[in-house]
C-alpha cells in the first residue's frame, strides 16, 4: 500500500471517525484503524462492534493494499505534521512508513484479516432524506433520549416508519420530543428501531446543513446504515419494547399559551439559580393576565419571576423542572412557542410556534412531565 494525501484531508478523515474507537476494547485490534488503498481511492474505518464508521476520498494512489494502525498514534502524529503533504506507505510485515517533509516515521499495525468487516446492508429496506432535514429531526429529538442506562431502551432514539412517514421519538422518562416528515417510500413499509444514542450523535456530526444533499437510510437484520456520499455510518439497533407514547400525551389540553422564547429561558435561568440540585422544580402559577415562576430553597434562599401571558381562568399551579424546560426550549427555533396545560398532573405540552395545535402534525411536540412540589 502507498498513497499520497495532504495533510489536512488527512486530519479531518481522522476526526470523523476517531470517537468511535473504544477506550476499553474487547478486542485489542479495535483501538486500530483500517486504511485501505485501492483504485476508488482511500477508505478509513472505525468501529466498536456496536458503532462503525467509514469514510472515503479520492487520494493519490500509487500501490494498492491495506493495514490498520494504532488509532490514537496516527491521529497525534497527524495533528503535529506541519508539511502539507504526507505519504504513507506499508509493506507486508504490516509495518507503516510515514513521511513528511524531511521527517520520517514508522508505526507497527496489525493486517486487515483480524479487522471486523462492516456488514452490507444495501440489500435492505432503503429510502432517502435530505440531510439538512434528517439533521434537524434528530437534533430536535436525541436531546431527550436517556443518558442512563437503567431502562436500557430509553437510552436510543426511536425511529418509526408508517404511512410514508418518517418520526423520531427521544425520552427519558422526564421529557419527551417527538418531530417527524413525510418520506418517498412505500405506504406498507411500516418499521420501529431503536438506535443507540452514540450512532445518532455521529450521523448528526456527519451531516450536513446544504439543501440539495442528500442521505440514504437502509435497513437490515437489526442493523441501520447512514451513507453519504463520503461517509457511512452503521450501527446495532437496540433490542426491546419502545414504550407507547401516545398514551401518555393528553387528547386535549385545557387551555394553550403564547410564551416569548428568549425570555422564558431568561426567567427560567434566573429561578433556577434557587433550586438546591438539577432535579428539583420549581412552581409555575397562572392567574388573570399573569404567569409566576418561584422556587426556594432553606440552604439558598427564594426567587421568583413573571411575565404577562394570555391566561383568562382559575388559578392554575403546576411543578416543572427549569431544567428540561430549558432544554426543550433550546431545541425550539422560533420566536414564540406555544404551552398547553391540563392540570397540575398531566404533562405539558410544547410546540416549537405561536398558537400551534399540539395535535398538529406539522411541528415538532414536546412533553415535560410534572413533578410533586417540594416543601423547603
Amino acid at each position: 500500500m502507498k498513497f499520497v494525501i495532504s495533510t489536512q484531508e488527512l486530519n479531518y478523515l481522522i476526526n470523523k471517525i476517531q470517537n468511535i474507537i473504544p477506550l476499553k476494547p474487547t478486542v485489542p485490534i479495535l483501538t486500530n484503524f483500517l486504511i485501505e488503498a485501492s483504485k476508488e481511492g482511500l477508505t478509513l474505518t472505525a468501529t466498536d462492534l456496536m458503532v462503525g464508521i467509514r469514510c472515503n476520498t479520492e487520494v493519490n494512489i500509487l500501490e494498492e493494499g491495506s493495514t490498520t494502525l494504532p488509532a490514537k498514534k496516527l491521529g497525534q502524529l497527524v495533528r503535529e505534521l506541519t508539511a502539507a503533504n504526507v505519504e504513507i506507505s506499508s509493506n507486508s510485515n504490516q509495518i507503516t512508513t510515514v513521511i513528511s517533509g524531511t521527517s520520517k516515521f514508522k508505526l507497527n499495525g496489525i493486517g486487515k484479516n483480524e479487522y471486523p468487516a462492516l456488514p452490507d446492508l444495501s440489500q435492505g429496506c432503503q429510502f432517502n432524506i435530505k440531510q439538512k432535514i434528517l439533521k434537524d429531526l434528530l437534533y430536535r429529538t436525541s436531546f431527550a433520549v436517556s443518558k442512563e442506562d437503567s431502562r436500557y431502551i430509553l437510552t436510543g432514539l426511536c425511529m418509526q416508519i408508517s404511512n410514508g412517514v418518517l418520526t423520531f421519538i427521544g425520552t427519558d422518562g422526564k421529557k419527551l420530543s417527538r418531530a417527524h416528515v413525510s418520506i418517498a417510500i412505500p405506504s406498507d413499509v411500516v418499521n420501529q428501531s431503536v438506535i443507540p444514542l452514540k450512532a445518532v450523535d455521529e450521523i448528526v456530526k456527519n451531516l450536513i446543513e446544504d439543501e440539495d444533499e442528500e442521505a440514504t437510510i437502509s435497513l437490515a437484520d437489526e442493523k441501520i446504515a447512514m451513507t453519504t456520499s463520503q461517509i457511512t455510518i452503521i450501527s446495532k439497533l437496540l433490542s426491546g419494547d419502545y414504550p407507547d407514547i401516545t398514551r401518555i400525551i393528553p387528547e386535549k389540553s385545557t387551555f394553550e399559551l403564547s410564551l416569548h422564547r428568549n425570555e422564558l429561558i431568561s426567567l427560567l435561568r434566573q429561578v433556577s439559580l434557587f433550586i438546591p440540585d438539577q432535579n428539583h422544580p420549581v412552581k409555575f402559577t397562572f392567574v388573570n393576565g399573569e404567569m409566576s415562576i418561584a422556587a426556594n430553597s432553606i440552604d439558598l434562599g427564594e426567587g421568583h419571576v413573571g411575565m404577562p401571558v394570555n391566561y383568562h381562568g382559575d388559578t392554575l399551579e403546576i411543578a416543572l423542572n427549569p431544567n428540561y424546560f430549558l432544554d426543550i426550549l433550546r431545541h425550539c427555533k422560533e420566536e414564540t412557542i406555544t404551552l398547553g396545560l391540563t392540570d397540575s398532573y398531566n404533562p405539558g405540552i410544547i410546540r416549537d410556534g405561536e398558537n400551534v395545535d399540539h395535535l398538529s402534525q406539522s411541528s415538532p411536540l414536546y412533553l415535560i412531565m410534572p413533578m410533586r412540589l417540594s416543601q423547603d
